[in-house]
């Protein structure tokens, strides 16, 4: 067949035995039957959501037996290991979810797909895909413009396309977080940004030197600076940080005690004044719809 996912990531969290897979269906909106009918049949599977045309499955690790029933619970991920520091993700489904298990074969960083049972028609379909072992990295960055030229998120972006370009790791997504407006140091807008990216485990601690360097070289402030997060999923005092520097002004001692509490790298660039705004990034870069918005419009 012509039609293939075009990506298939897995990154692992090891202190959670938690892995969140990230696939980019064929489809444009595909993959929110995808989204629904796994989310339903599957009890490995915590959480579910979609972003255009990818879908993002956290999981357990571990099998679970599916109880494949047309319409109502037609597809599914059954089983998810590791070994020897590749994932390996057993899907099944029916009929055309059947069909969707083989689709993987090909995608980028797909390392191999295993075809258990060959589906198609009403038949059940079965099949392992295996990649990679990979972990998730967010770096906030904040304060790279002048109030004459430079934009952060523009430069944000330029440089997770150049993590990607030297392959370092797959970069997969951009999160502009609005922060407290009254701020009299902001440039304009006053926002900050976070990156988020799907890192092999060698590159792991080399990707802070790589951006570190490119801010060196590309930012226009004297106060730049960034933070880095390891993990799936930014803590609940990350959140409640990001929100109050949504609020009003916070002090820079205060980001570097979630910091320590949460064992968040802050590296200064040309100076501290972007460390709140970095910090504060990275507690709302999995919250994109509560990013963007001004603490009076939050509910």
């Amino acid at each position: 067949m012509s039609v293939n996912y075009k990506s298939v990531i897995a990154m692992v969290d090891d202190a959670l035995n938690l892995v969140e897979i990230v696939e980019e269906h064929p489809c444009p909106n595909g993959s929110e039957w995808v989204i629904y009918q796994y989310q339903r049949t599957s009890p490995l599977i915590l959480s579910a959501w979609r972003e255009g045309n990818k879908h993002h499955f956290v999981t357990k690790i571990g099998k679970e037996k599916l109880n494949l029933v047309p319409s109502l619970s037609a597809a599914g991920i059954e089983e998810v290991y590791i070994e020897n520091n590749r994932v390996h993700i057993v899907y099944a489904g029916l009929a055309g979810g059947g069909v969707g298990t083989e689709l993987r074969k090909g995608a980028k960083n797909v390392l191999e797909v295993n075809i258990l049972e060959k589906g198609g028609g009403s038949k059940l379909g079965r099949a392992e895909v295996v990649t990679p072992k990979m972990e998730k990295v967010i770096v906030g960055i904040d304060d790279t413009d002048t109030k004459e030229e430079g934009a952060t998120w523009v430069l944000a972006h330029e440089i997770g396309l150049e993590v990607e370009k030297n392959n370092l790791g797959y970069y997969l997504d951009h999160t502009i977080v609005q922060l407290y407006p009254g701020n009299p140091n902001k440039t304009q807008n006053c926002v900050s940004i976070a990156l988020s990216f799907a890192v092999y485990p060698e590159y792991k601690y080399k990707l802070d030197k790589f951006i570190k360097k490119l801010l060196e070289e590309r930012s226009l402030s004297d106060e730049t600076a960034m933070a880095v997060y390891y993990g799936l999923f930014p803590s609940k005092s990350m959140k409640l940080f990001a929100l109050k520097a949504k609020k009003e002004m916070v002090k820079i001692e205060e980001a570097k005690s979630i910091a320590l509490r949460n064992n968040i790298k802050i590296i200064p660039i040309n100076g501290e004044g972007g460390i709140i705004g970095a910090v504060a990034a990275l507690g709302l870069a999995e919250h994109h719809s509560l990013a963007p918005k001004l603490c009076e419009d939050i509910k």
